[in-house]
Formats: C-alpha cells, structure tokens, sequence
C-alpha cells in the first residue's frame, strides 16, 4: 500500500472514495504508531479510570476493524471471527498480549479491510450490523470518527507516558 498523507495538494481534488481511504489508513497508522518505542509496561499503563491503556486502544481498533470489514459485510458472527462480543471486552489485555502481537493484528485486520471493501462501491449495503443495511460511505465515515477519537486518546495517554518518562528518568 502507498501512503499518501491527507495534507499532499494531489489529496485536495481526488475521487472521494480514494479520500475517504487516505483519511481512514492515516488515522490507522497513526493510532498504529503510538505504540512505537514503548515499553510493555508503558504500553499497559493505565492512567485512567476506565479499561483504556495505549494497547487496549490498538486492540480495541482491531475489534471496530473486524465489526465494520468483516461482521458487517460477510454478516459472519463474532464467535466465527474471533472478536469479543462487545466493545467493552475488546479493550481486555491478555497475558500473551504485547505491542508487536496487537500491532501485527491490527496491520493484518486492516489490510483485511482494504481487501473486503475493495471491489465494493460508496453505496453499497452492508447488511450484518445490528442496526440493519448500511451504506458502505456510513460505515467510513462511522470508523473514521471512531479512529478519531481513538487516535485523539492515543496522543493524550502517550504525552502522559512520555512526559512522566523525562520527568523520572
């Protein structure tokens, strides 16, 4: 995959399909990213109240990748995929967990995306979420602010990381 970022001028005026891929594979990477050159301790810190760590939220995107590109368009079960069955759970950090295994299976379930979205249009249904056909453009736009807002919490947990790293050596 060529990365392009959303701010290159050839970005402005593409097909809006192709924007909606370039927004999308650049929160990925970024929310991907903020894993990088921390430790597993980092990576598990918890610093706030709910189950959300750097690592949960990788791994929490991997579940919202395999719910829109897999459960809502080959209508397969959660149990068949290998997902939790609620986003809740998707944040839970197992032993055998690290930043290279939740990387590595965030990279694979978005690679999966690209294949299962690619030769469908903007407006064709997917019809295996609970809340009934959606156009394809809902589910984009639908993860895009999801990654988001992840990516915003990502960049928040890691200046926390970081910053306490400096301060204590």
């Amino acid at each position: 995959m060529v990365f392009h970022s959303t701010t290159q001028p050839s970005v402005f005026h593409a097909a809006f399909r192709d924007q909606f891929e370039i927004f999308l594979d650049e929160h990925r990477s970024a929310l991907h990213d903020s894993l990088d050159g921390l430790t597993e301790e980092q990576a598990r810190r918890s610093l706030v109240p709910s189950k959300t760590t750097l690592l949960g939220l990788v791994k929490h995107a991997t579940f919202v990748e395999k719910v829109w590109f897999d459960e809502a368009i080959t209508c397969r079960p959660r149990s068949e995929i290998g997902i939790p069955d609620s986003p809740d759970e998707s944040f839970d950090l197992h032993d055998d967990d690290t930043v290279a295994s939740v990387q590595g299976a965030y990279q694979q379930a978005c690679a999966a995306s690209r294949r299962a979205t690619e030769k469908l249009t903007l407006d064709d249904l997917v019809r295996g979420n609970r809340r009934g056909p959606l156009p394809l453009r809902w589910v984009y736009l639908h993860t895009l602010r999801e990654l988001a807002q992840h990516c915003g919490h990502a960049e928040i947990l890691r200046e926390q990381i970081i910053g306490d790293t400096m301060r204590h050596g």
